[in-house]
């Protein structure tokens, strides 16, 4: 009994020398938590921006979600942008990827294996941006499920797909003005520029070269613009034309033979590679998915590349792009002159596709219906349906839809040179 009653002893002893000491170290403890919690960083300087970002970011999951606008895409972009805005994460480090880092003859250069060394998680998976990869990867994919057939029946209709990038290179030219508090640089305005050709990989793969610091924004703009088709092209496109203009019926295509379609992404990868370079990597991943799709011997690999491959990389891009919408980037005066700048060289290349179609009508005998020269834009297949909505809005027997696919692929391909050309200009 006595043993027992000093053992007791020894354990209440030694509880009462401890309880100061673990109490110190549970506060030390609790102290370090707190002041890691993510939460004081709201009330420090400039802190309100990230809470904004967190708001835009839910804002566009919104539109997503409920609103459906581009939802494979603009949800992942949108999910980016809470992460990378979440103070103390750590997932995504803006500094690692300024210019003065990632350019060899700077003292603090630090190679892609010093970002996988000590960068989180989205500046591991950014490195696929920044390489290009997966802009090119989405490309295979589009092109496994393009039909081309339309554009090789009809092959005026490249010309309609050409007209619609002079919105890319029209507001190349003008976003180089010197206006107060946007000034951007050449680099800057052919990022800019190409929001245009309605082509978010094409918009991503160039800004991601040229000017990475607005990739943000313009993937954004880019994106919204897109999902907004249905939106903006309908009243330009009843503004550029008559009434007897729209009636014009297209007579059938003709059908399209399968040497053809195997013939014509081999010949389109060889010509384009030769005359443009800078647009080969693009071109020739979109031509080989199609090369996949019309071959008909490599089912499996074409399938993966639809699916599997399309949907892994498309949640990689949309992430790690949303993760370079940090607060300092977004929230300036230059993003909301991108946003703006951006609807115009949307509208103007979905105007000079229609155009186009009204100066090919006077030299042609067999009329083209101007309603599909906005589909130059390389939104595909929306902006096709709307130039077949809105023939049909005047003639609900006239059918448009593969008439405008022409075009719409088109600019596809359209797009991707005009990035090639501003590349080869430019880097």
């Amino acid at each position: 009994m006595k043993n027992y009653i000093k053992y007791f002893s020894l354990v209440v002893l030694l509880l009462l020398v401890a309880t100061p000491v673990m109490a110190f170290e549970v506060k030390e403890g609790l102290s370090k938590f707190v002041g890691e919690m993510g939460f004081a960083s709201f009330l420090a300087e400039g802190g309100w921006k990230n809470l904004v970002m967190l708001a835009i970011g839910s804002f566009l999951l919104w539109l997503a979600i409920v609103r459906k606008f581009e939802p494979l895409l603009l949800l992942p972009i949108a999910f980016g942008m809470i992460l990378t805005n979440l103070p103390g994460a750590g997932l995504f480090h803006s500094e690692m990827w300024n210019n003065e880092f990632l350019n060899p003859a700077s003292p603090h250069y630090h190679s892609y294996g010093y970002i996988m060394a000590n960068g989180g998680l989205l500046d591991v998976l950014y490195i696929g941006v920044k390489a290009g990869v997966y802009p090119c990867l989405i490309f295979l994919g589009v092109g496994a499920m393009t039909d081309f057939g339309p554009l090789i029946a009809n092959p005026k209709s490249l010309l309609l797909g050409a007209a619609a990038q002079i919105g890319i290179f029209a507001t190349f030219i003008v976003t180089q003005i010197d206006i107060p508090g946007l000034g951007f640089t050449p680099e800057q305005a052919a990022s800019i520029g190409i929001i245009g050709g309605a082509d978010g990989p094409t918009a991503i793969f160039l800004t991601s070269k040229l000017a990475p610091e607005l990739l943000g924004p313009i993937a954004v703009a880019a994106y919204s613009y897109m999902a907004l088709v249905p939106v903006i092209q309908p009243p330009i496109m009843r503004a550029l034309t008559t009434k007897e203009e729209r009636l014009i019926r297209m007579s059938q295509l003709r059908t399209v033979s399968k040497n053809e379609k195997i013939i014509f992404p081999i010949v389109v990868t060889i010509v384009v590679s030769l005359v443009v370079p800078s647009a080969g990597t693009l071109v020739g991943c979109l031509m080989l998915g199609n090369l996949m799709k019309e071959c008909g011997v490599v089912d499996r690999l074409s399938k993966a590349a639809q699916n599997e491959l399309n949907n892994i990389v498309v949640i990689f891009l949309g992430i790690t792009v949303g993760a370079t919408a940090s607060a300092e980037s977004f929230m300036n005066v230059q993003t909301i002159g991108i946003l703006c700048v951006g609807i115009v060289a949307f509208g103007v290349g979905s105007a000079c596709g229609v155009l186009m179609a009204k100066f090919m009508n006077l030299f042609m005998k067999e009329k083209i219906n101007p309603l599909i020269g906005s589909a130059g834009v390389s939104a595909v297949p929306m902006a096709a349906r709307v130039s077949q909505e809105q023939g049909q809005k005047e003639d609900r027997r006239n059918f448009l839809l593969m008439h405008a696919m022409g075009p719409n692929v088109a600019g596809v391909i359209g797009s991707a040179v005009a990035a090639g050309l501003l590349l080869s200009f430019l880097s």
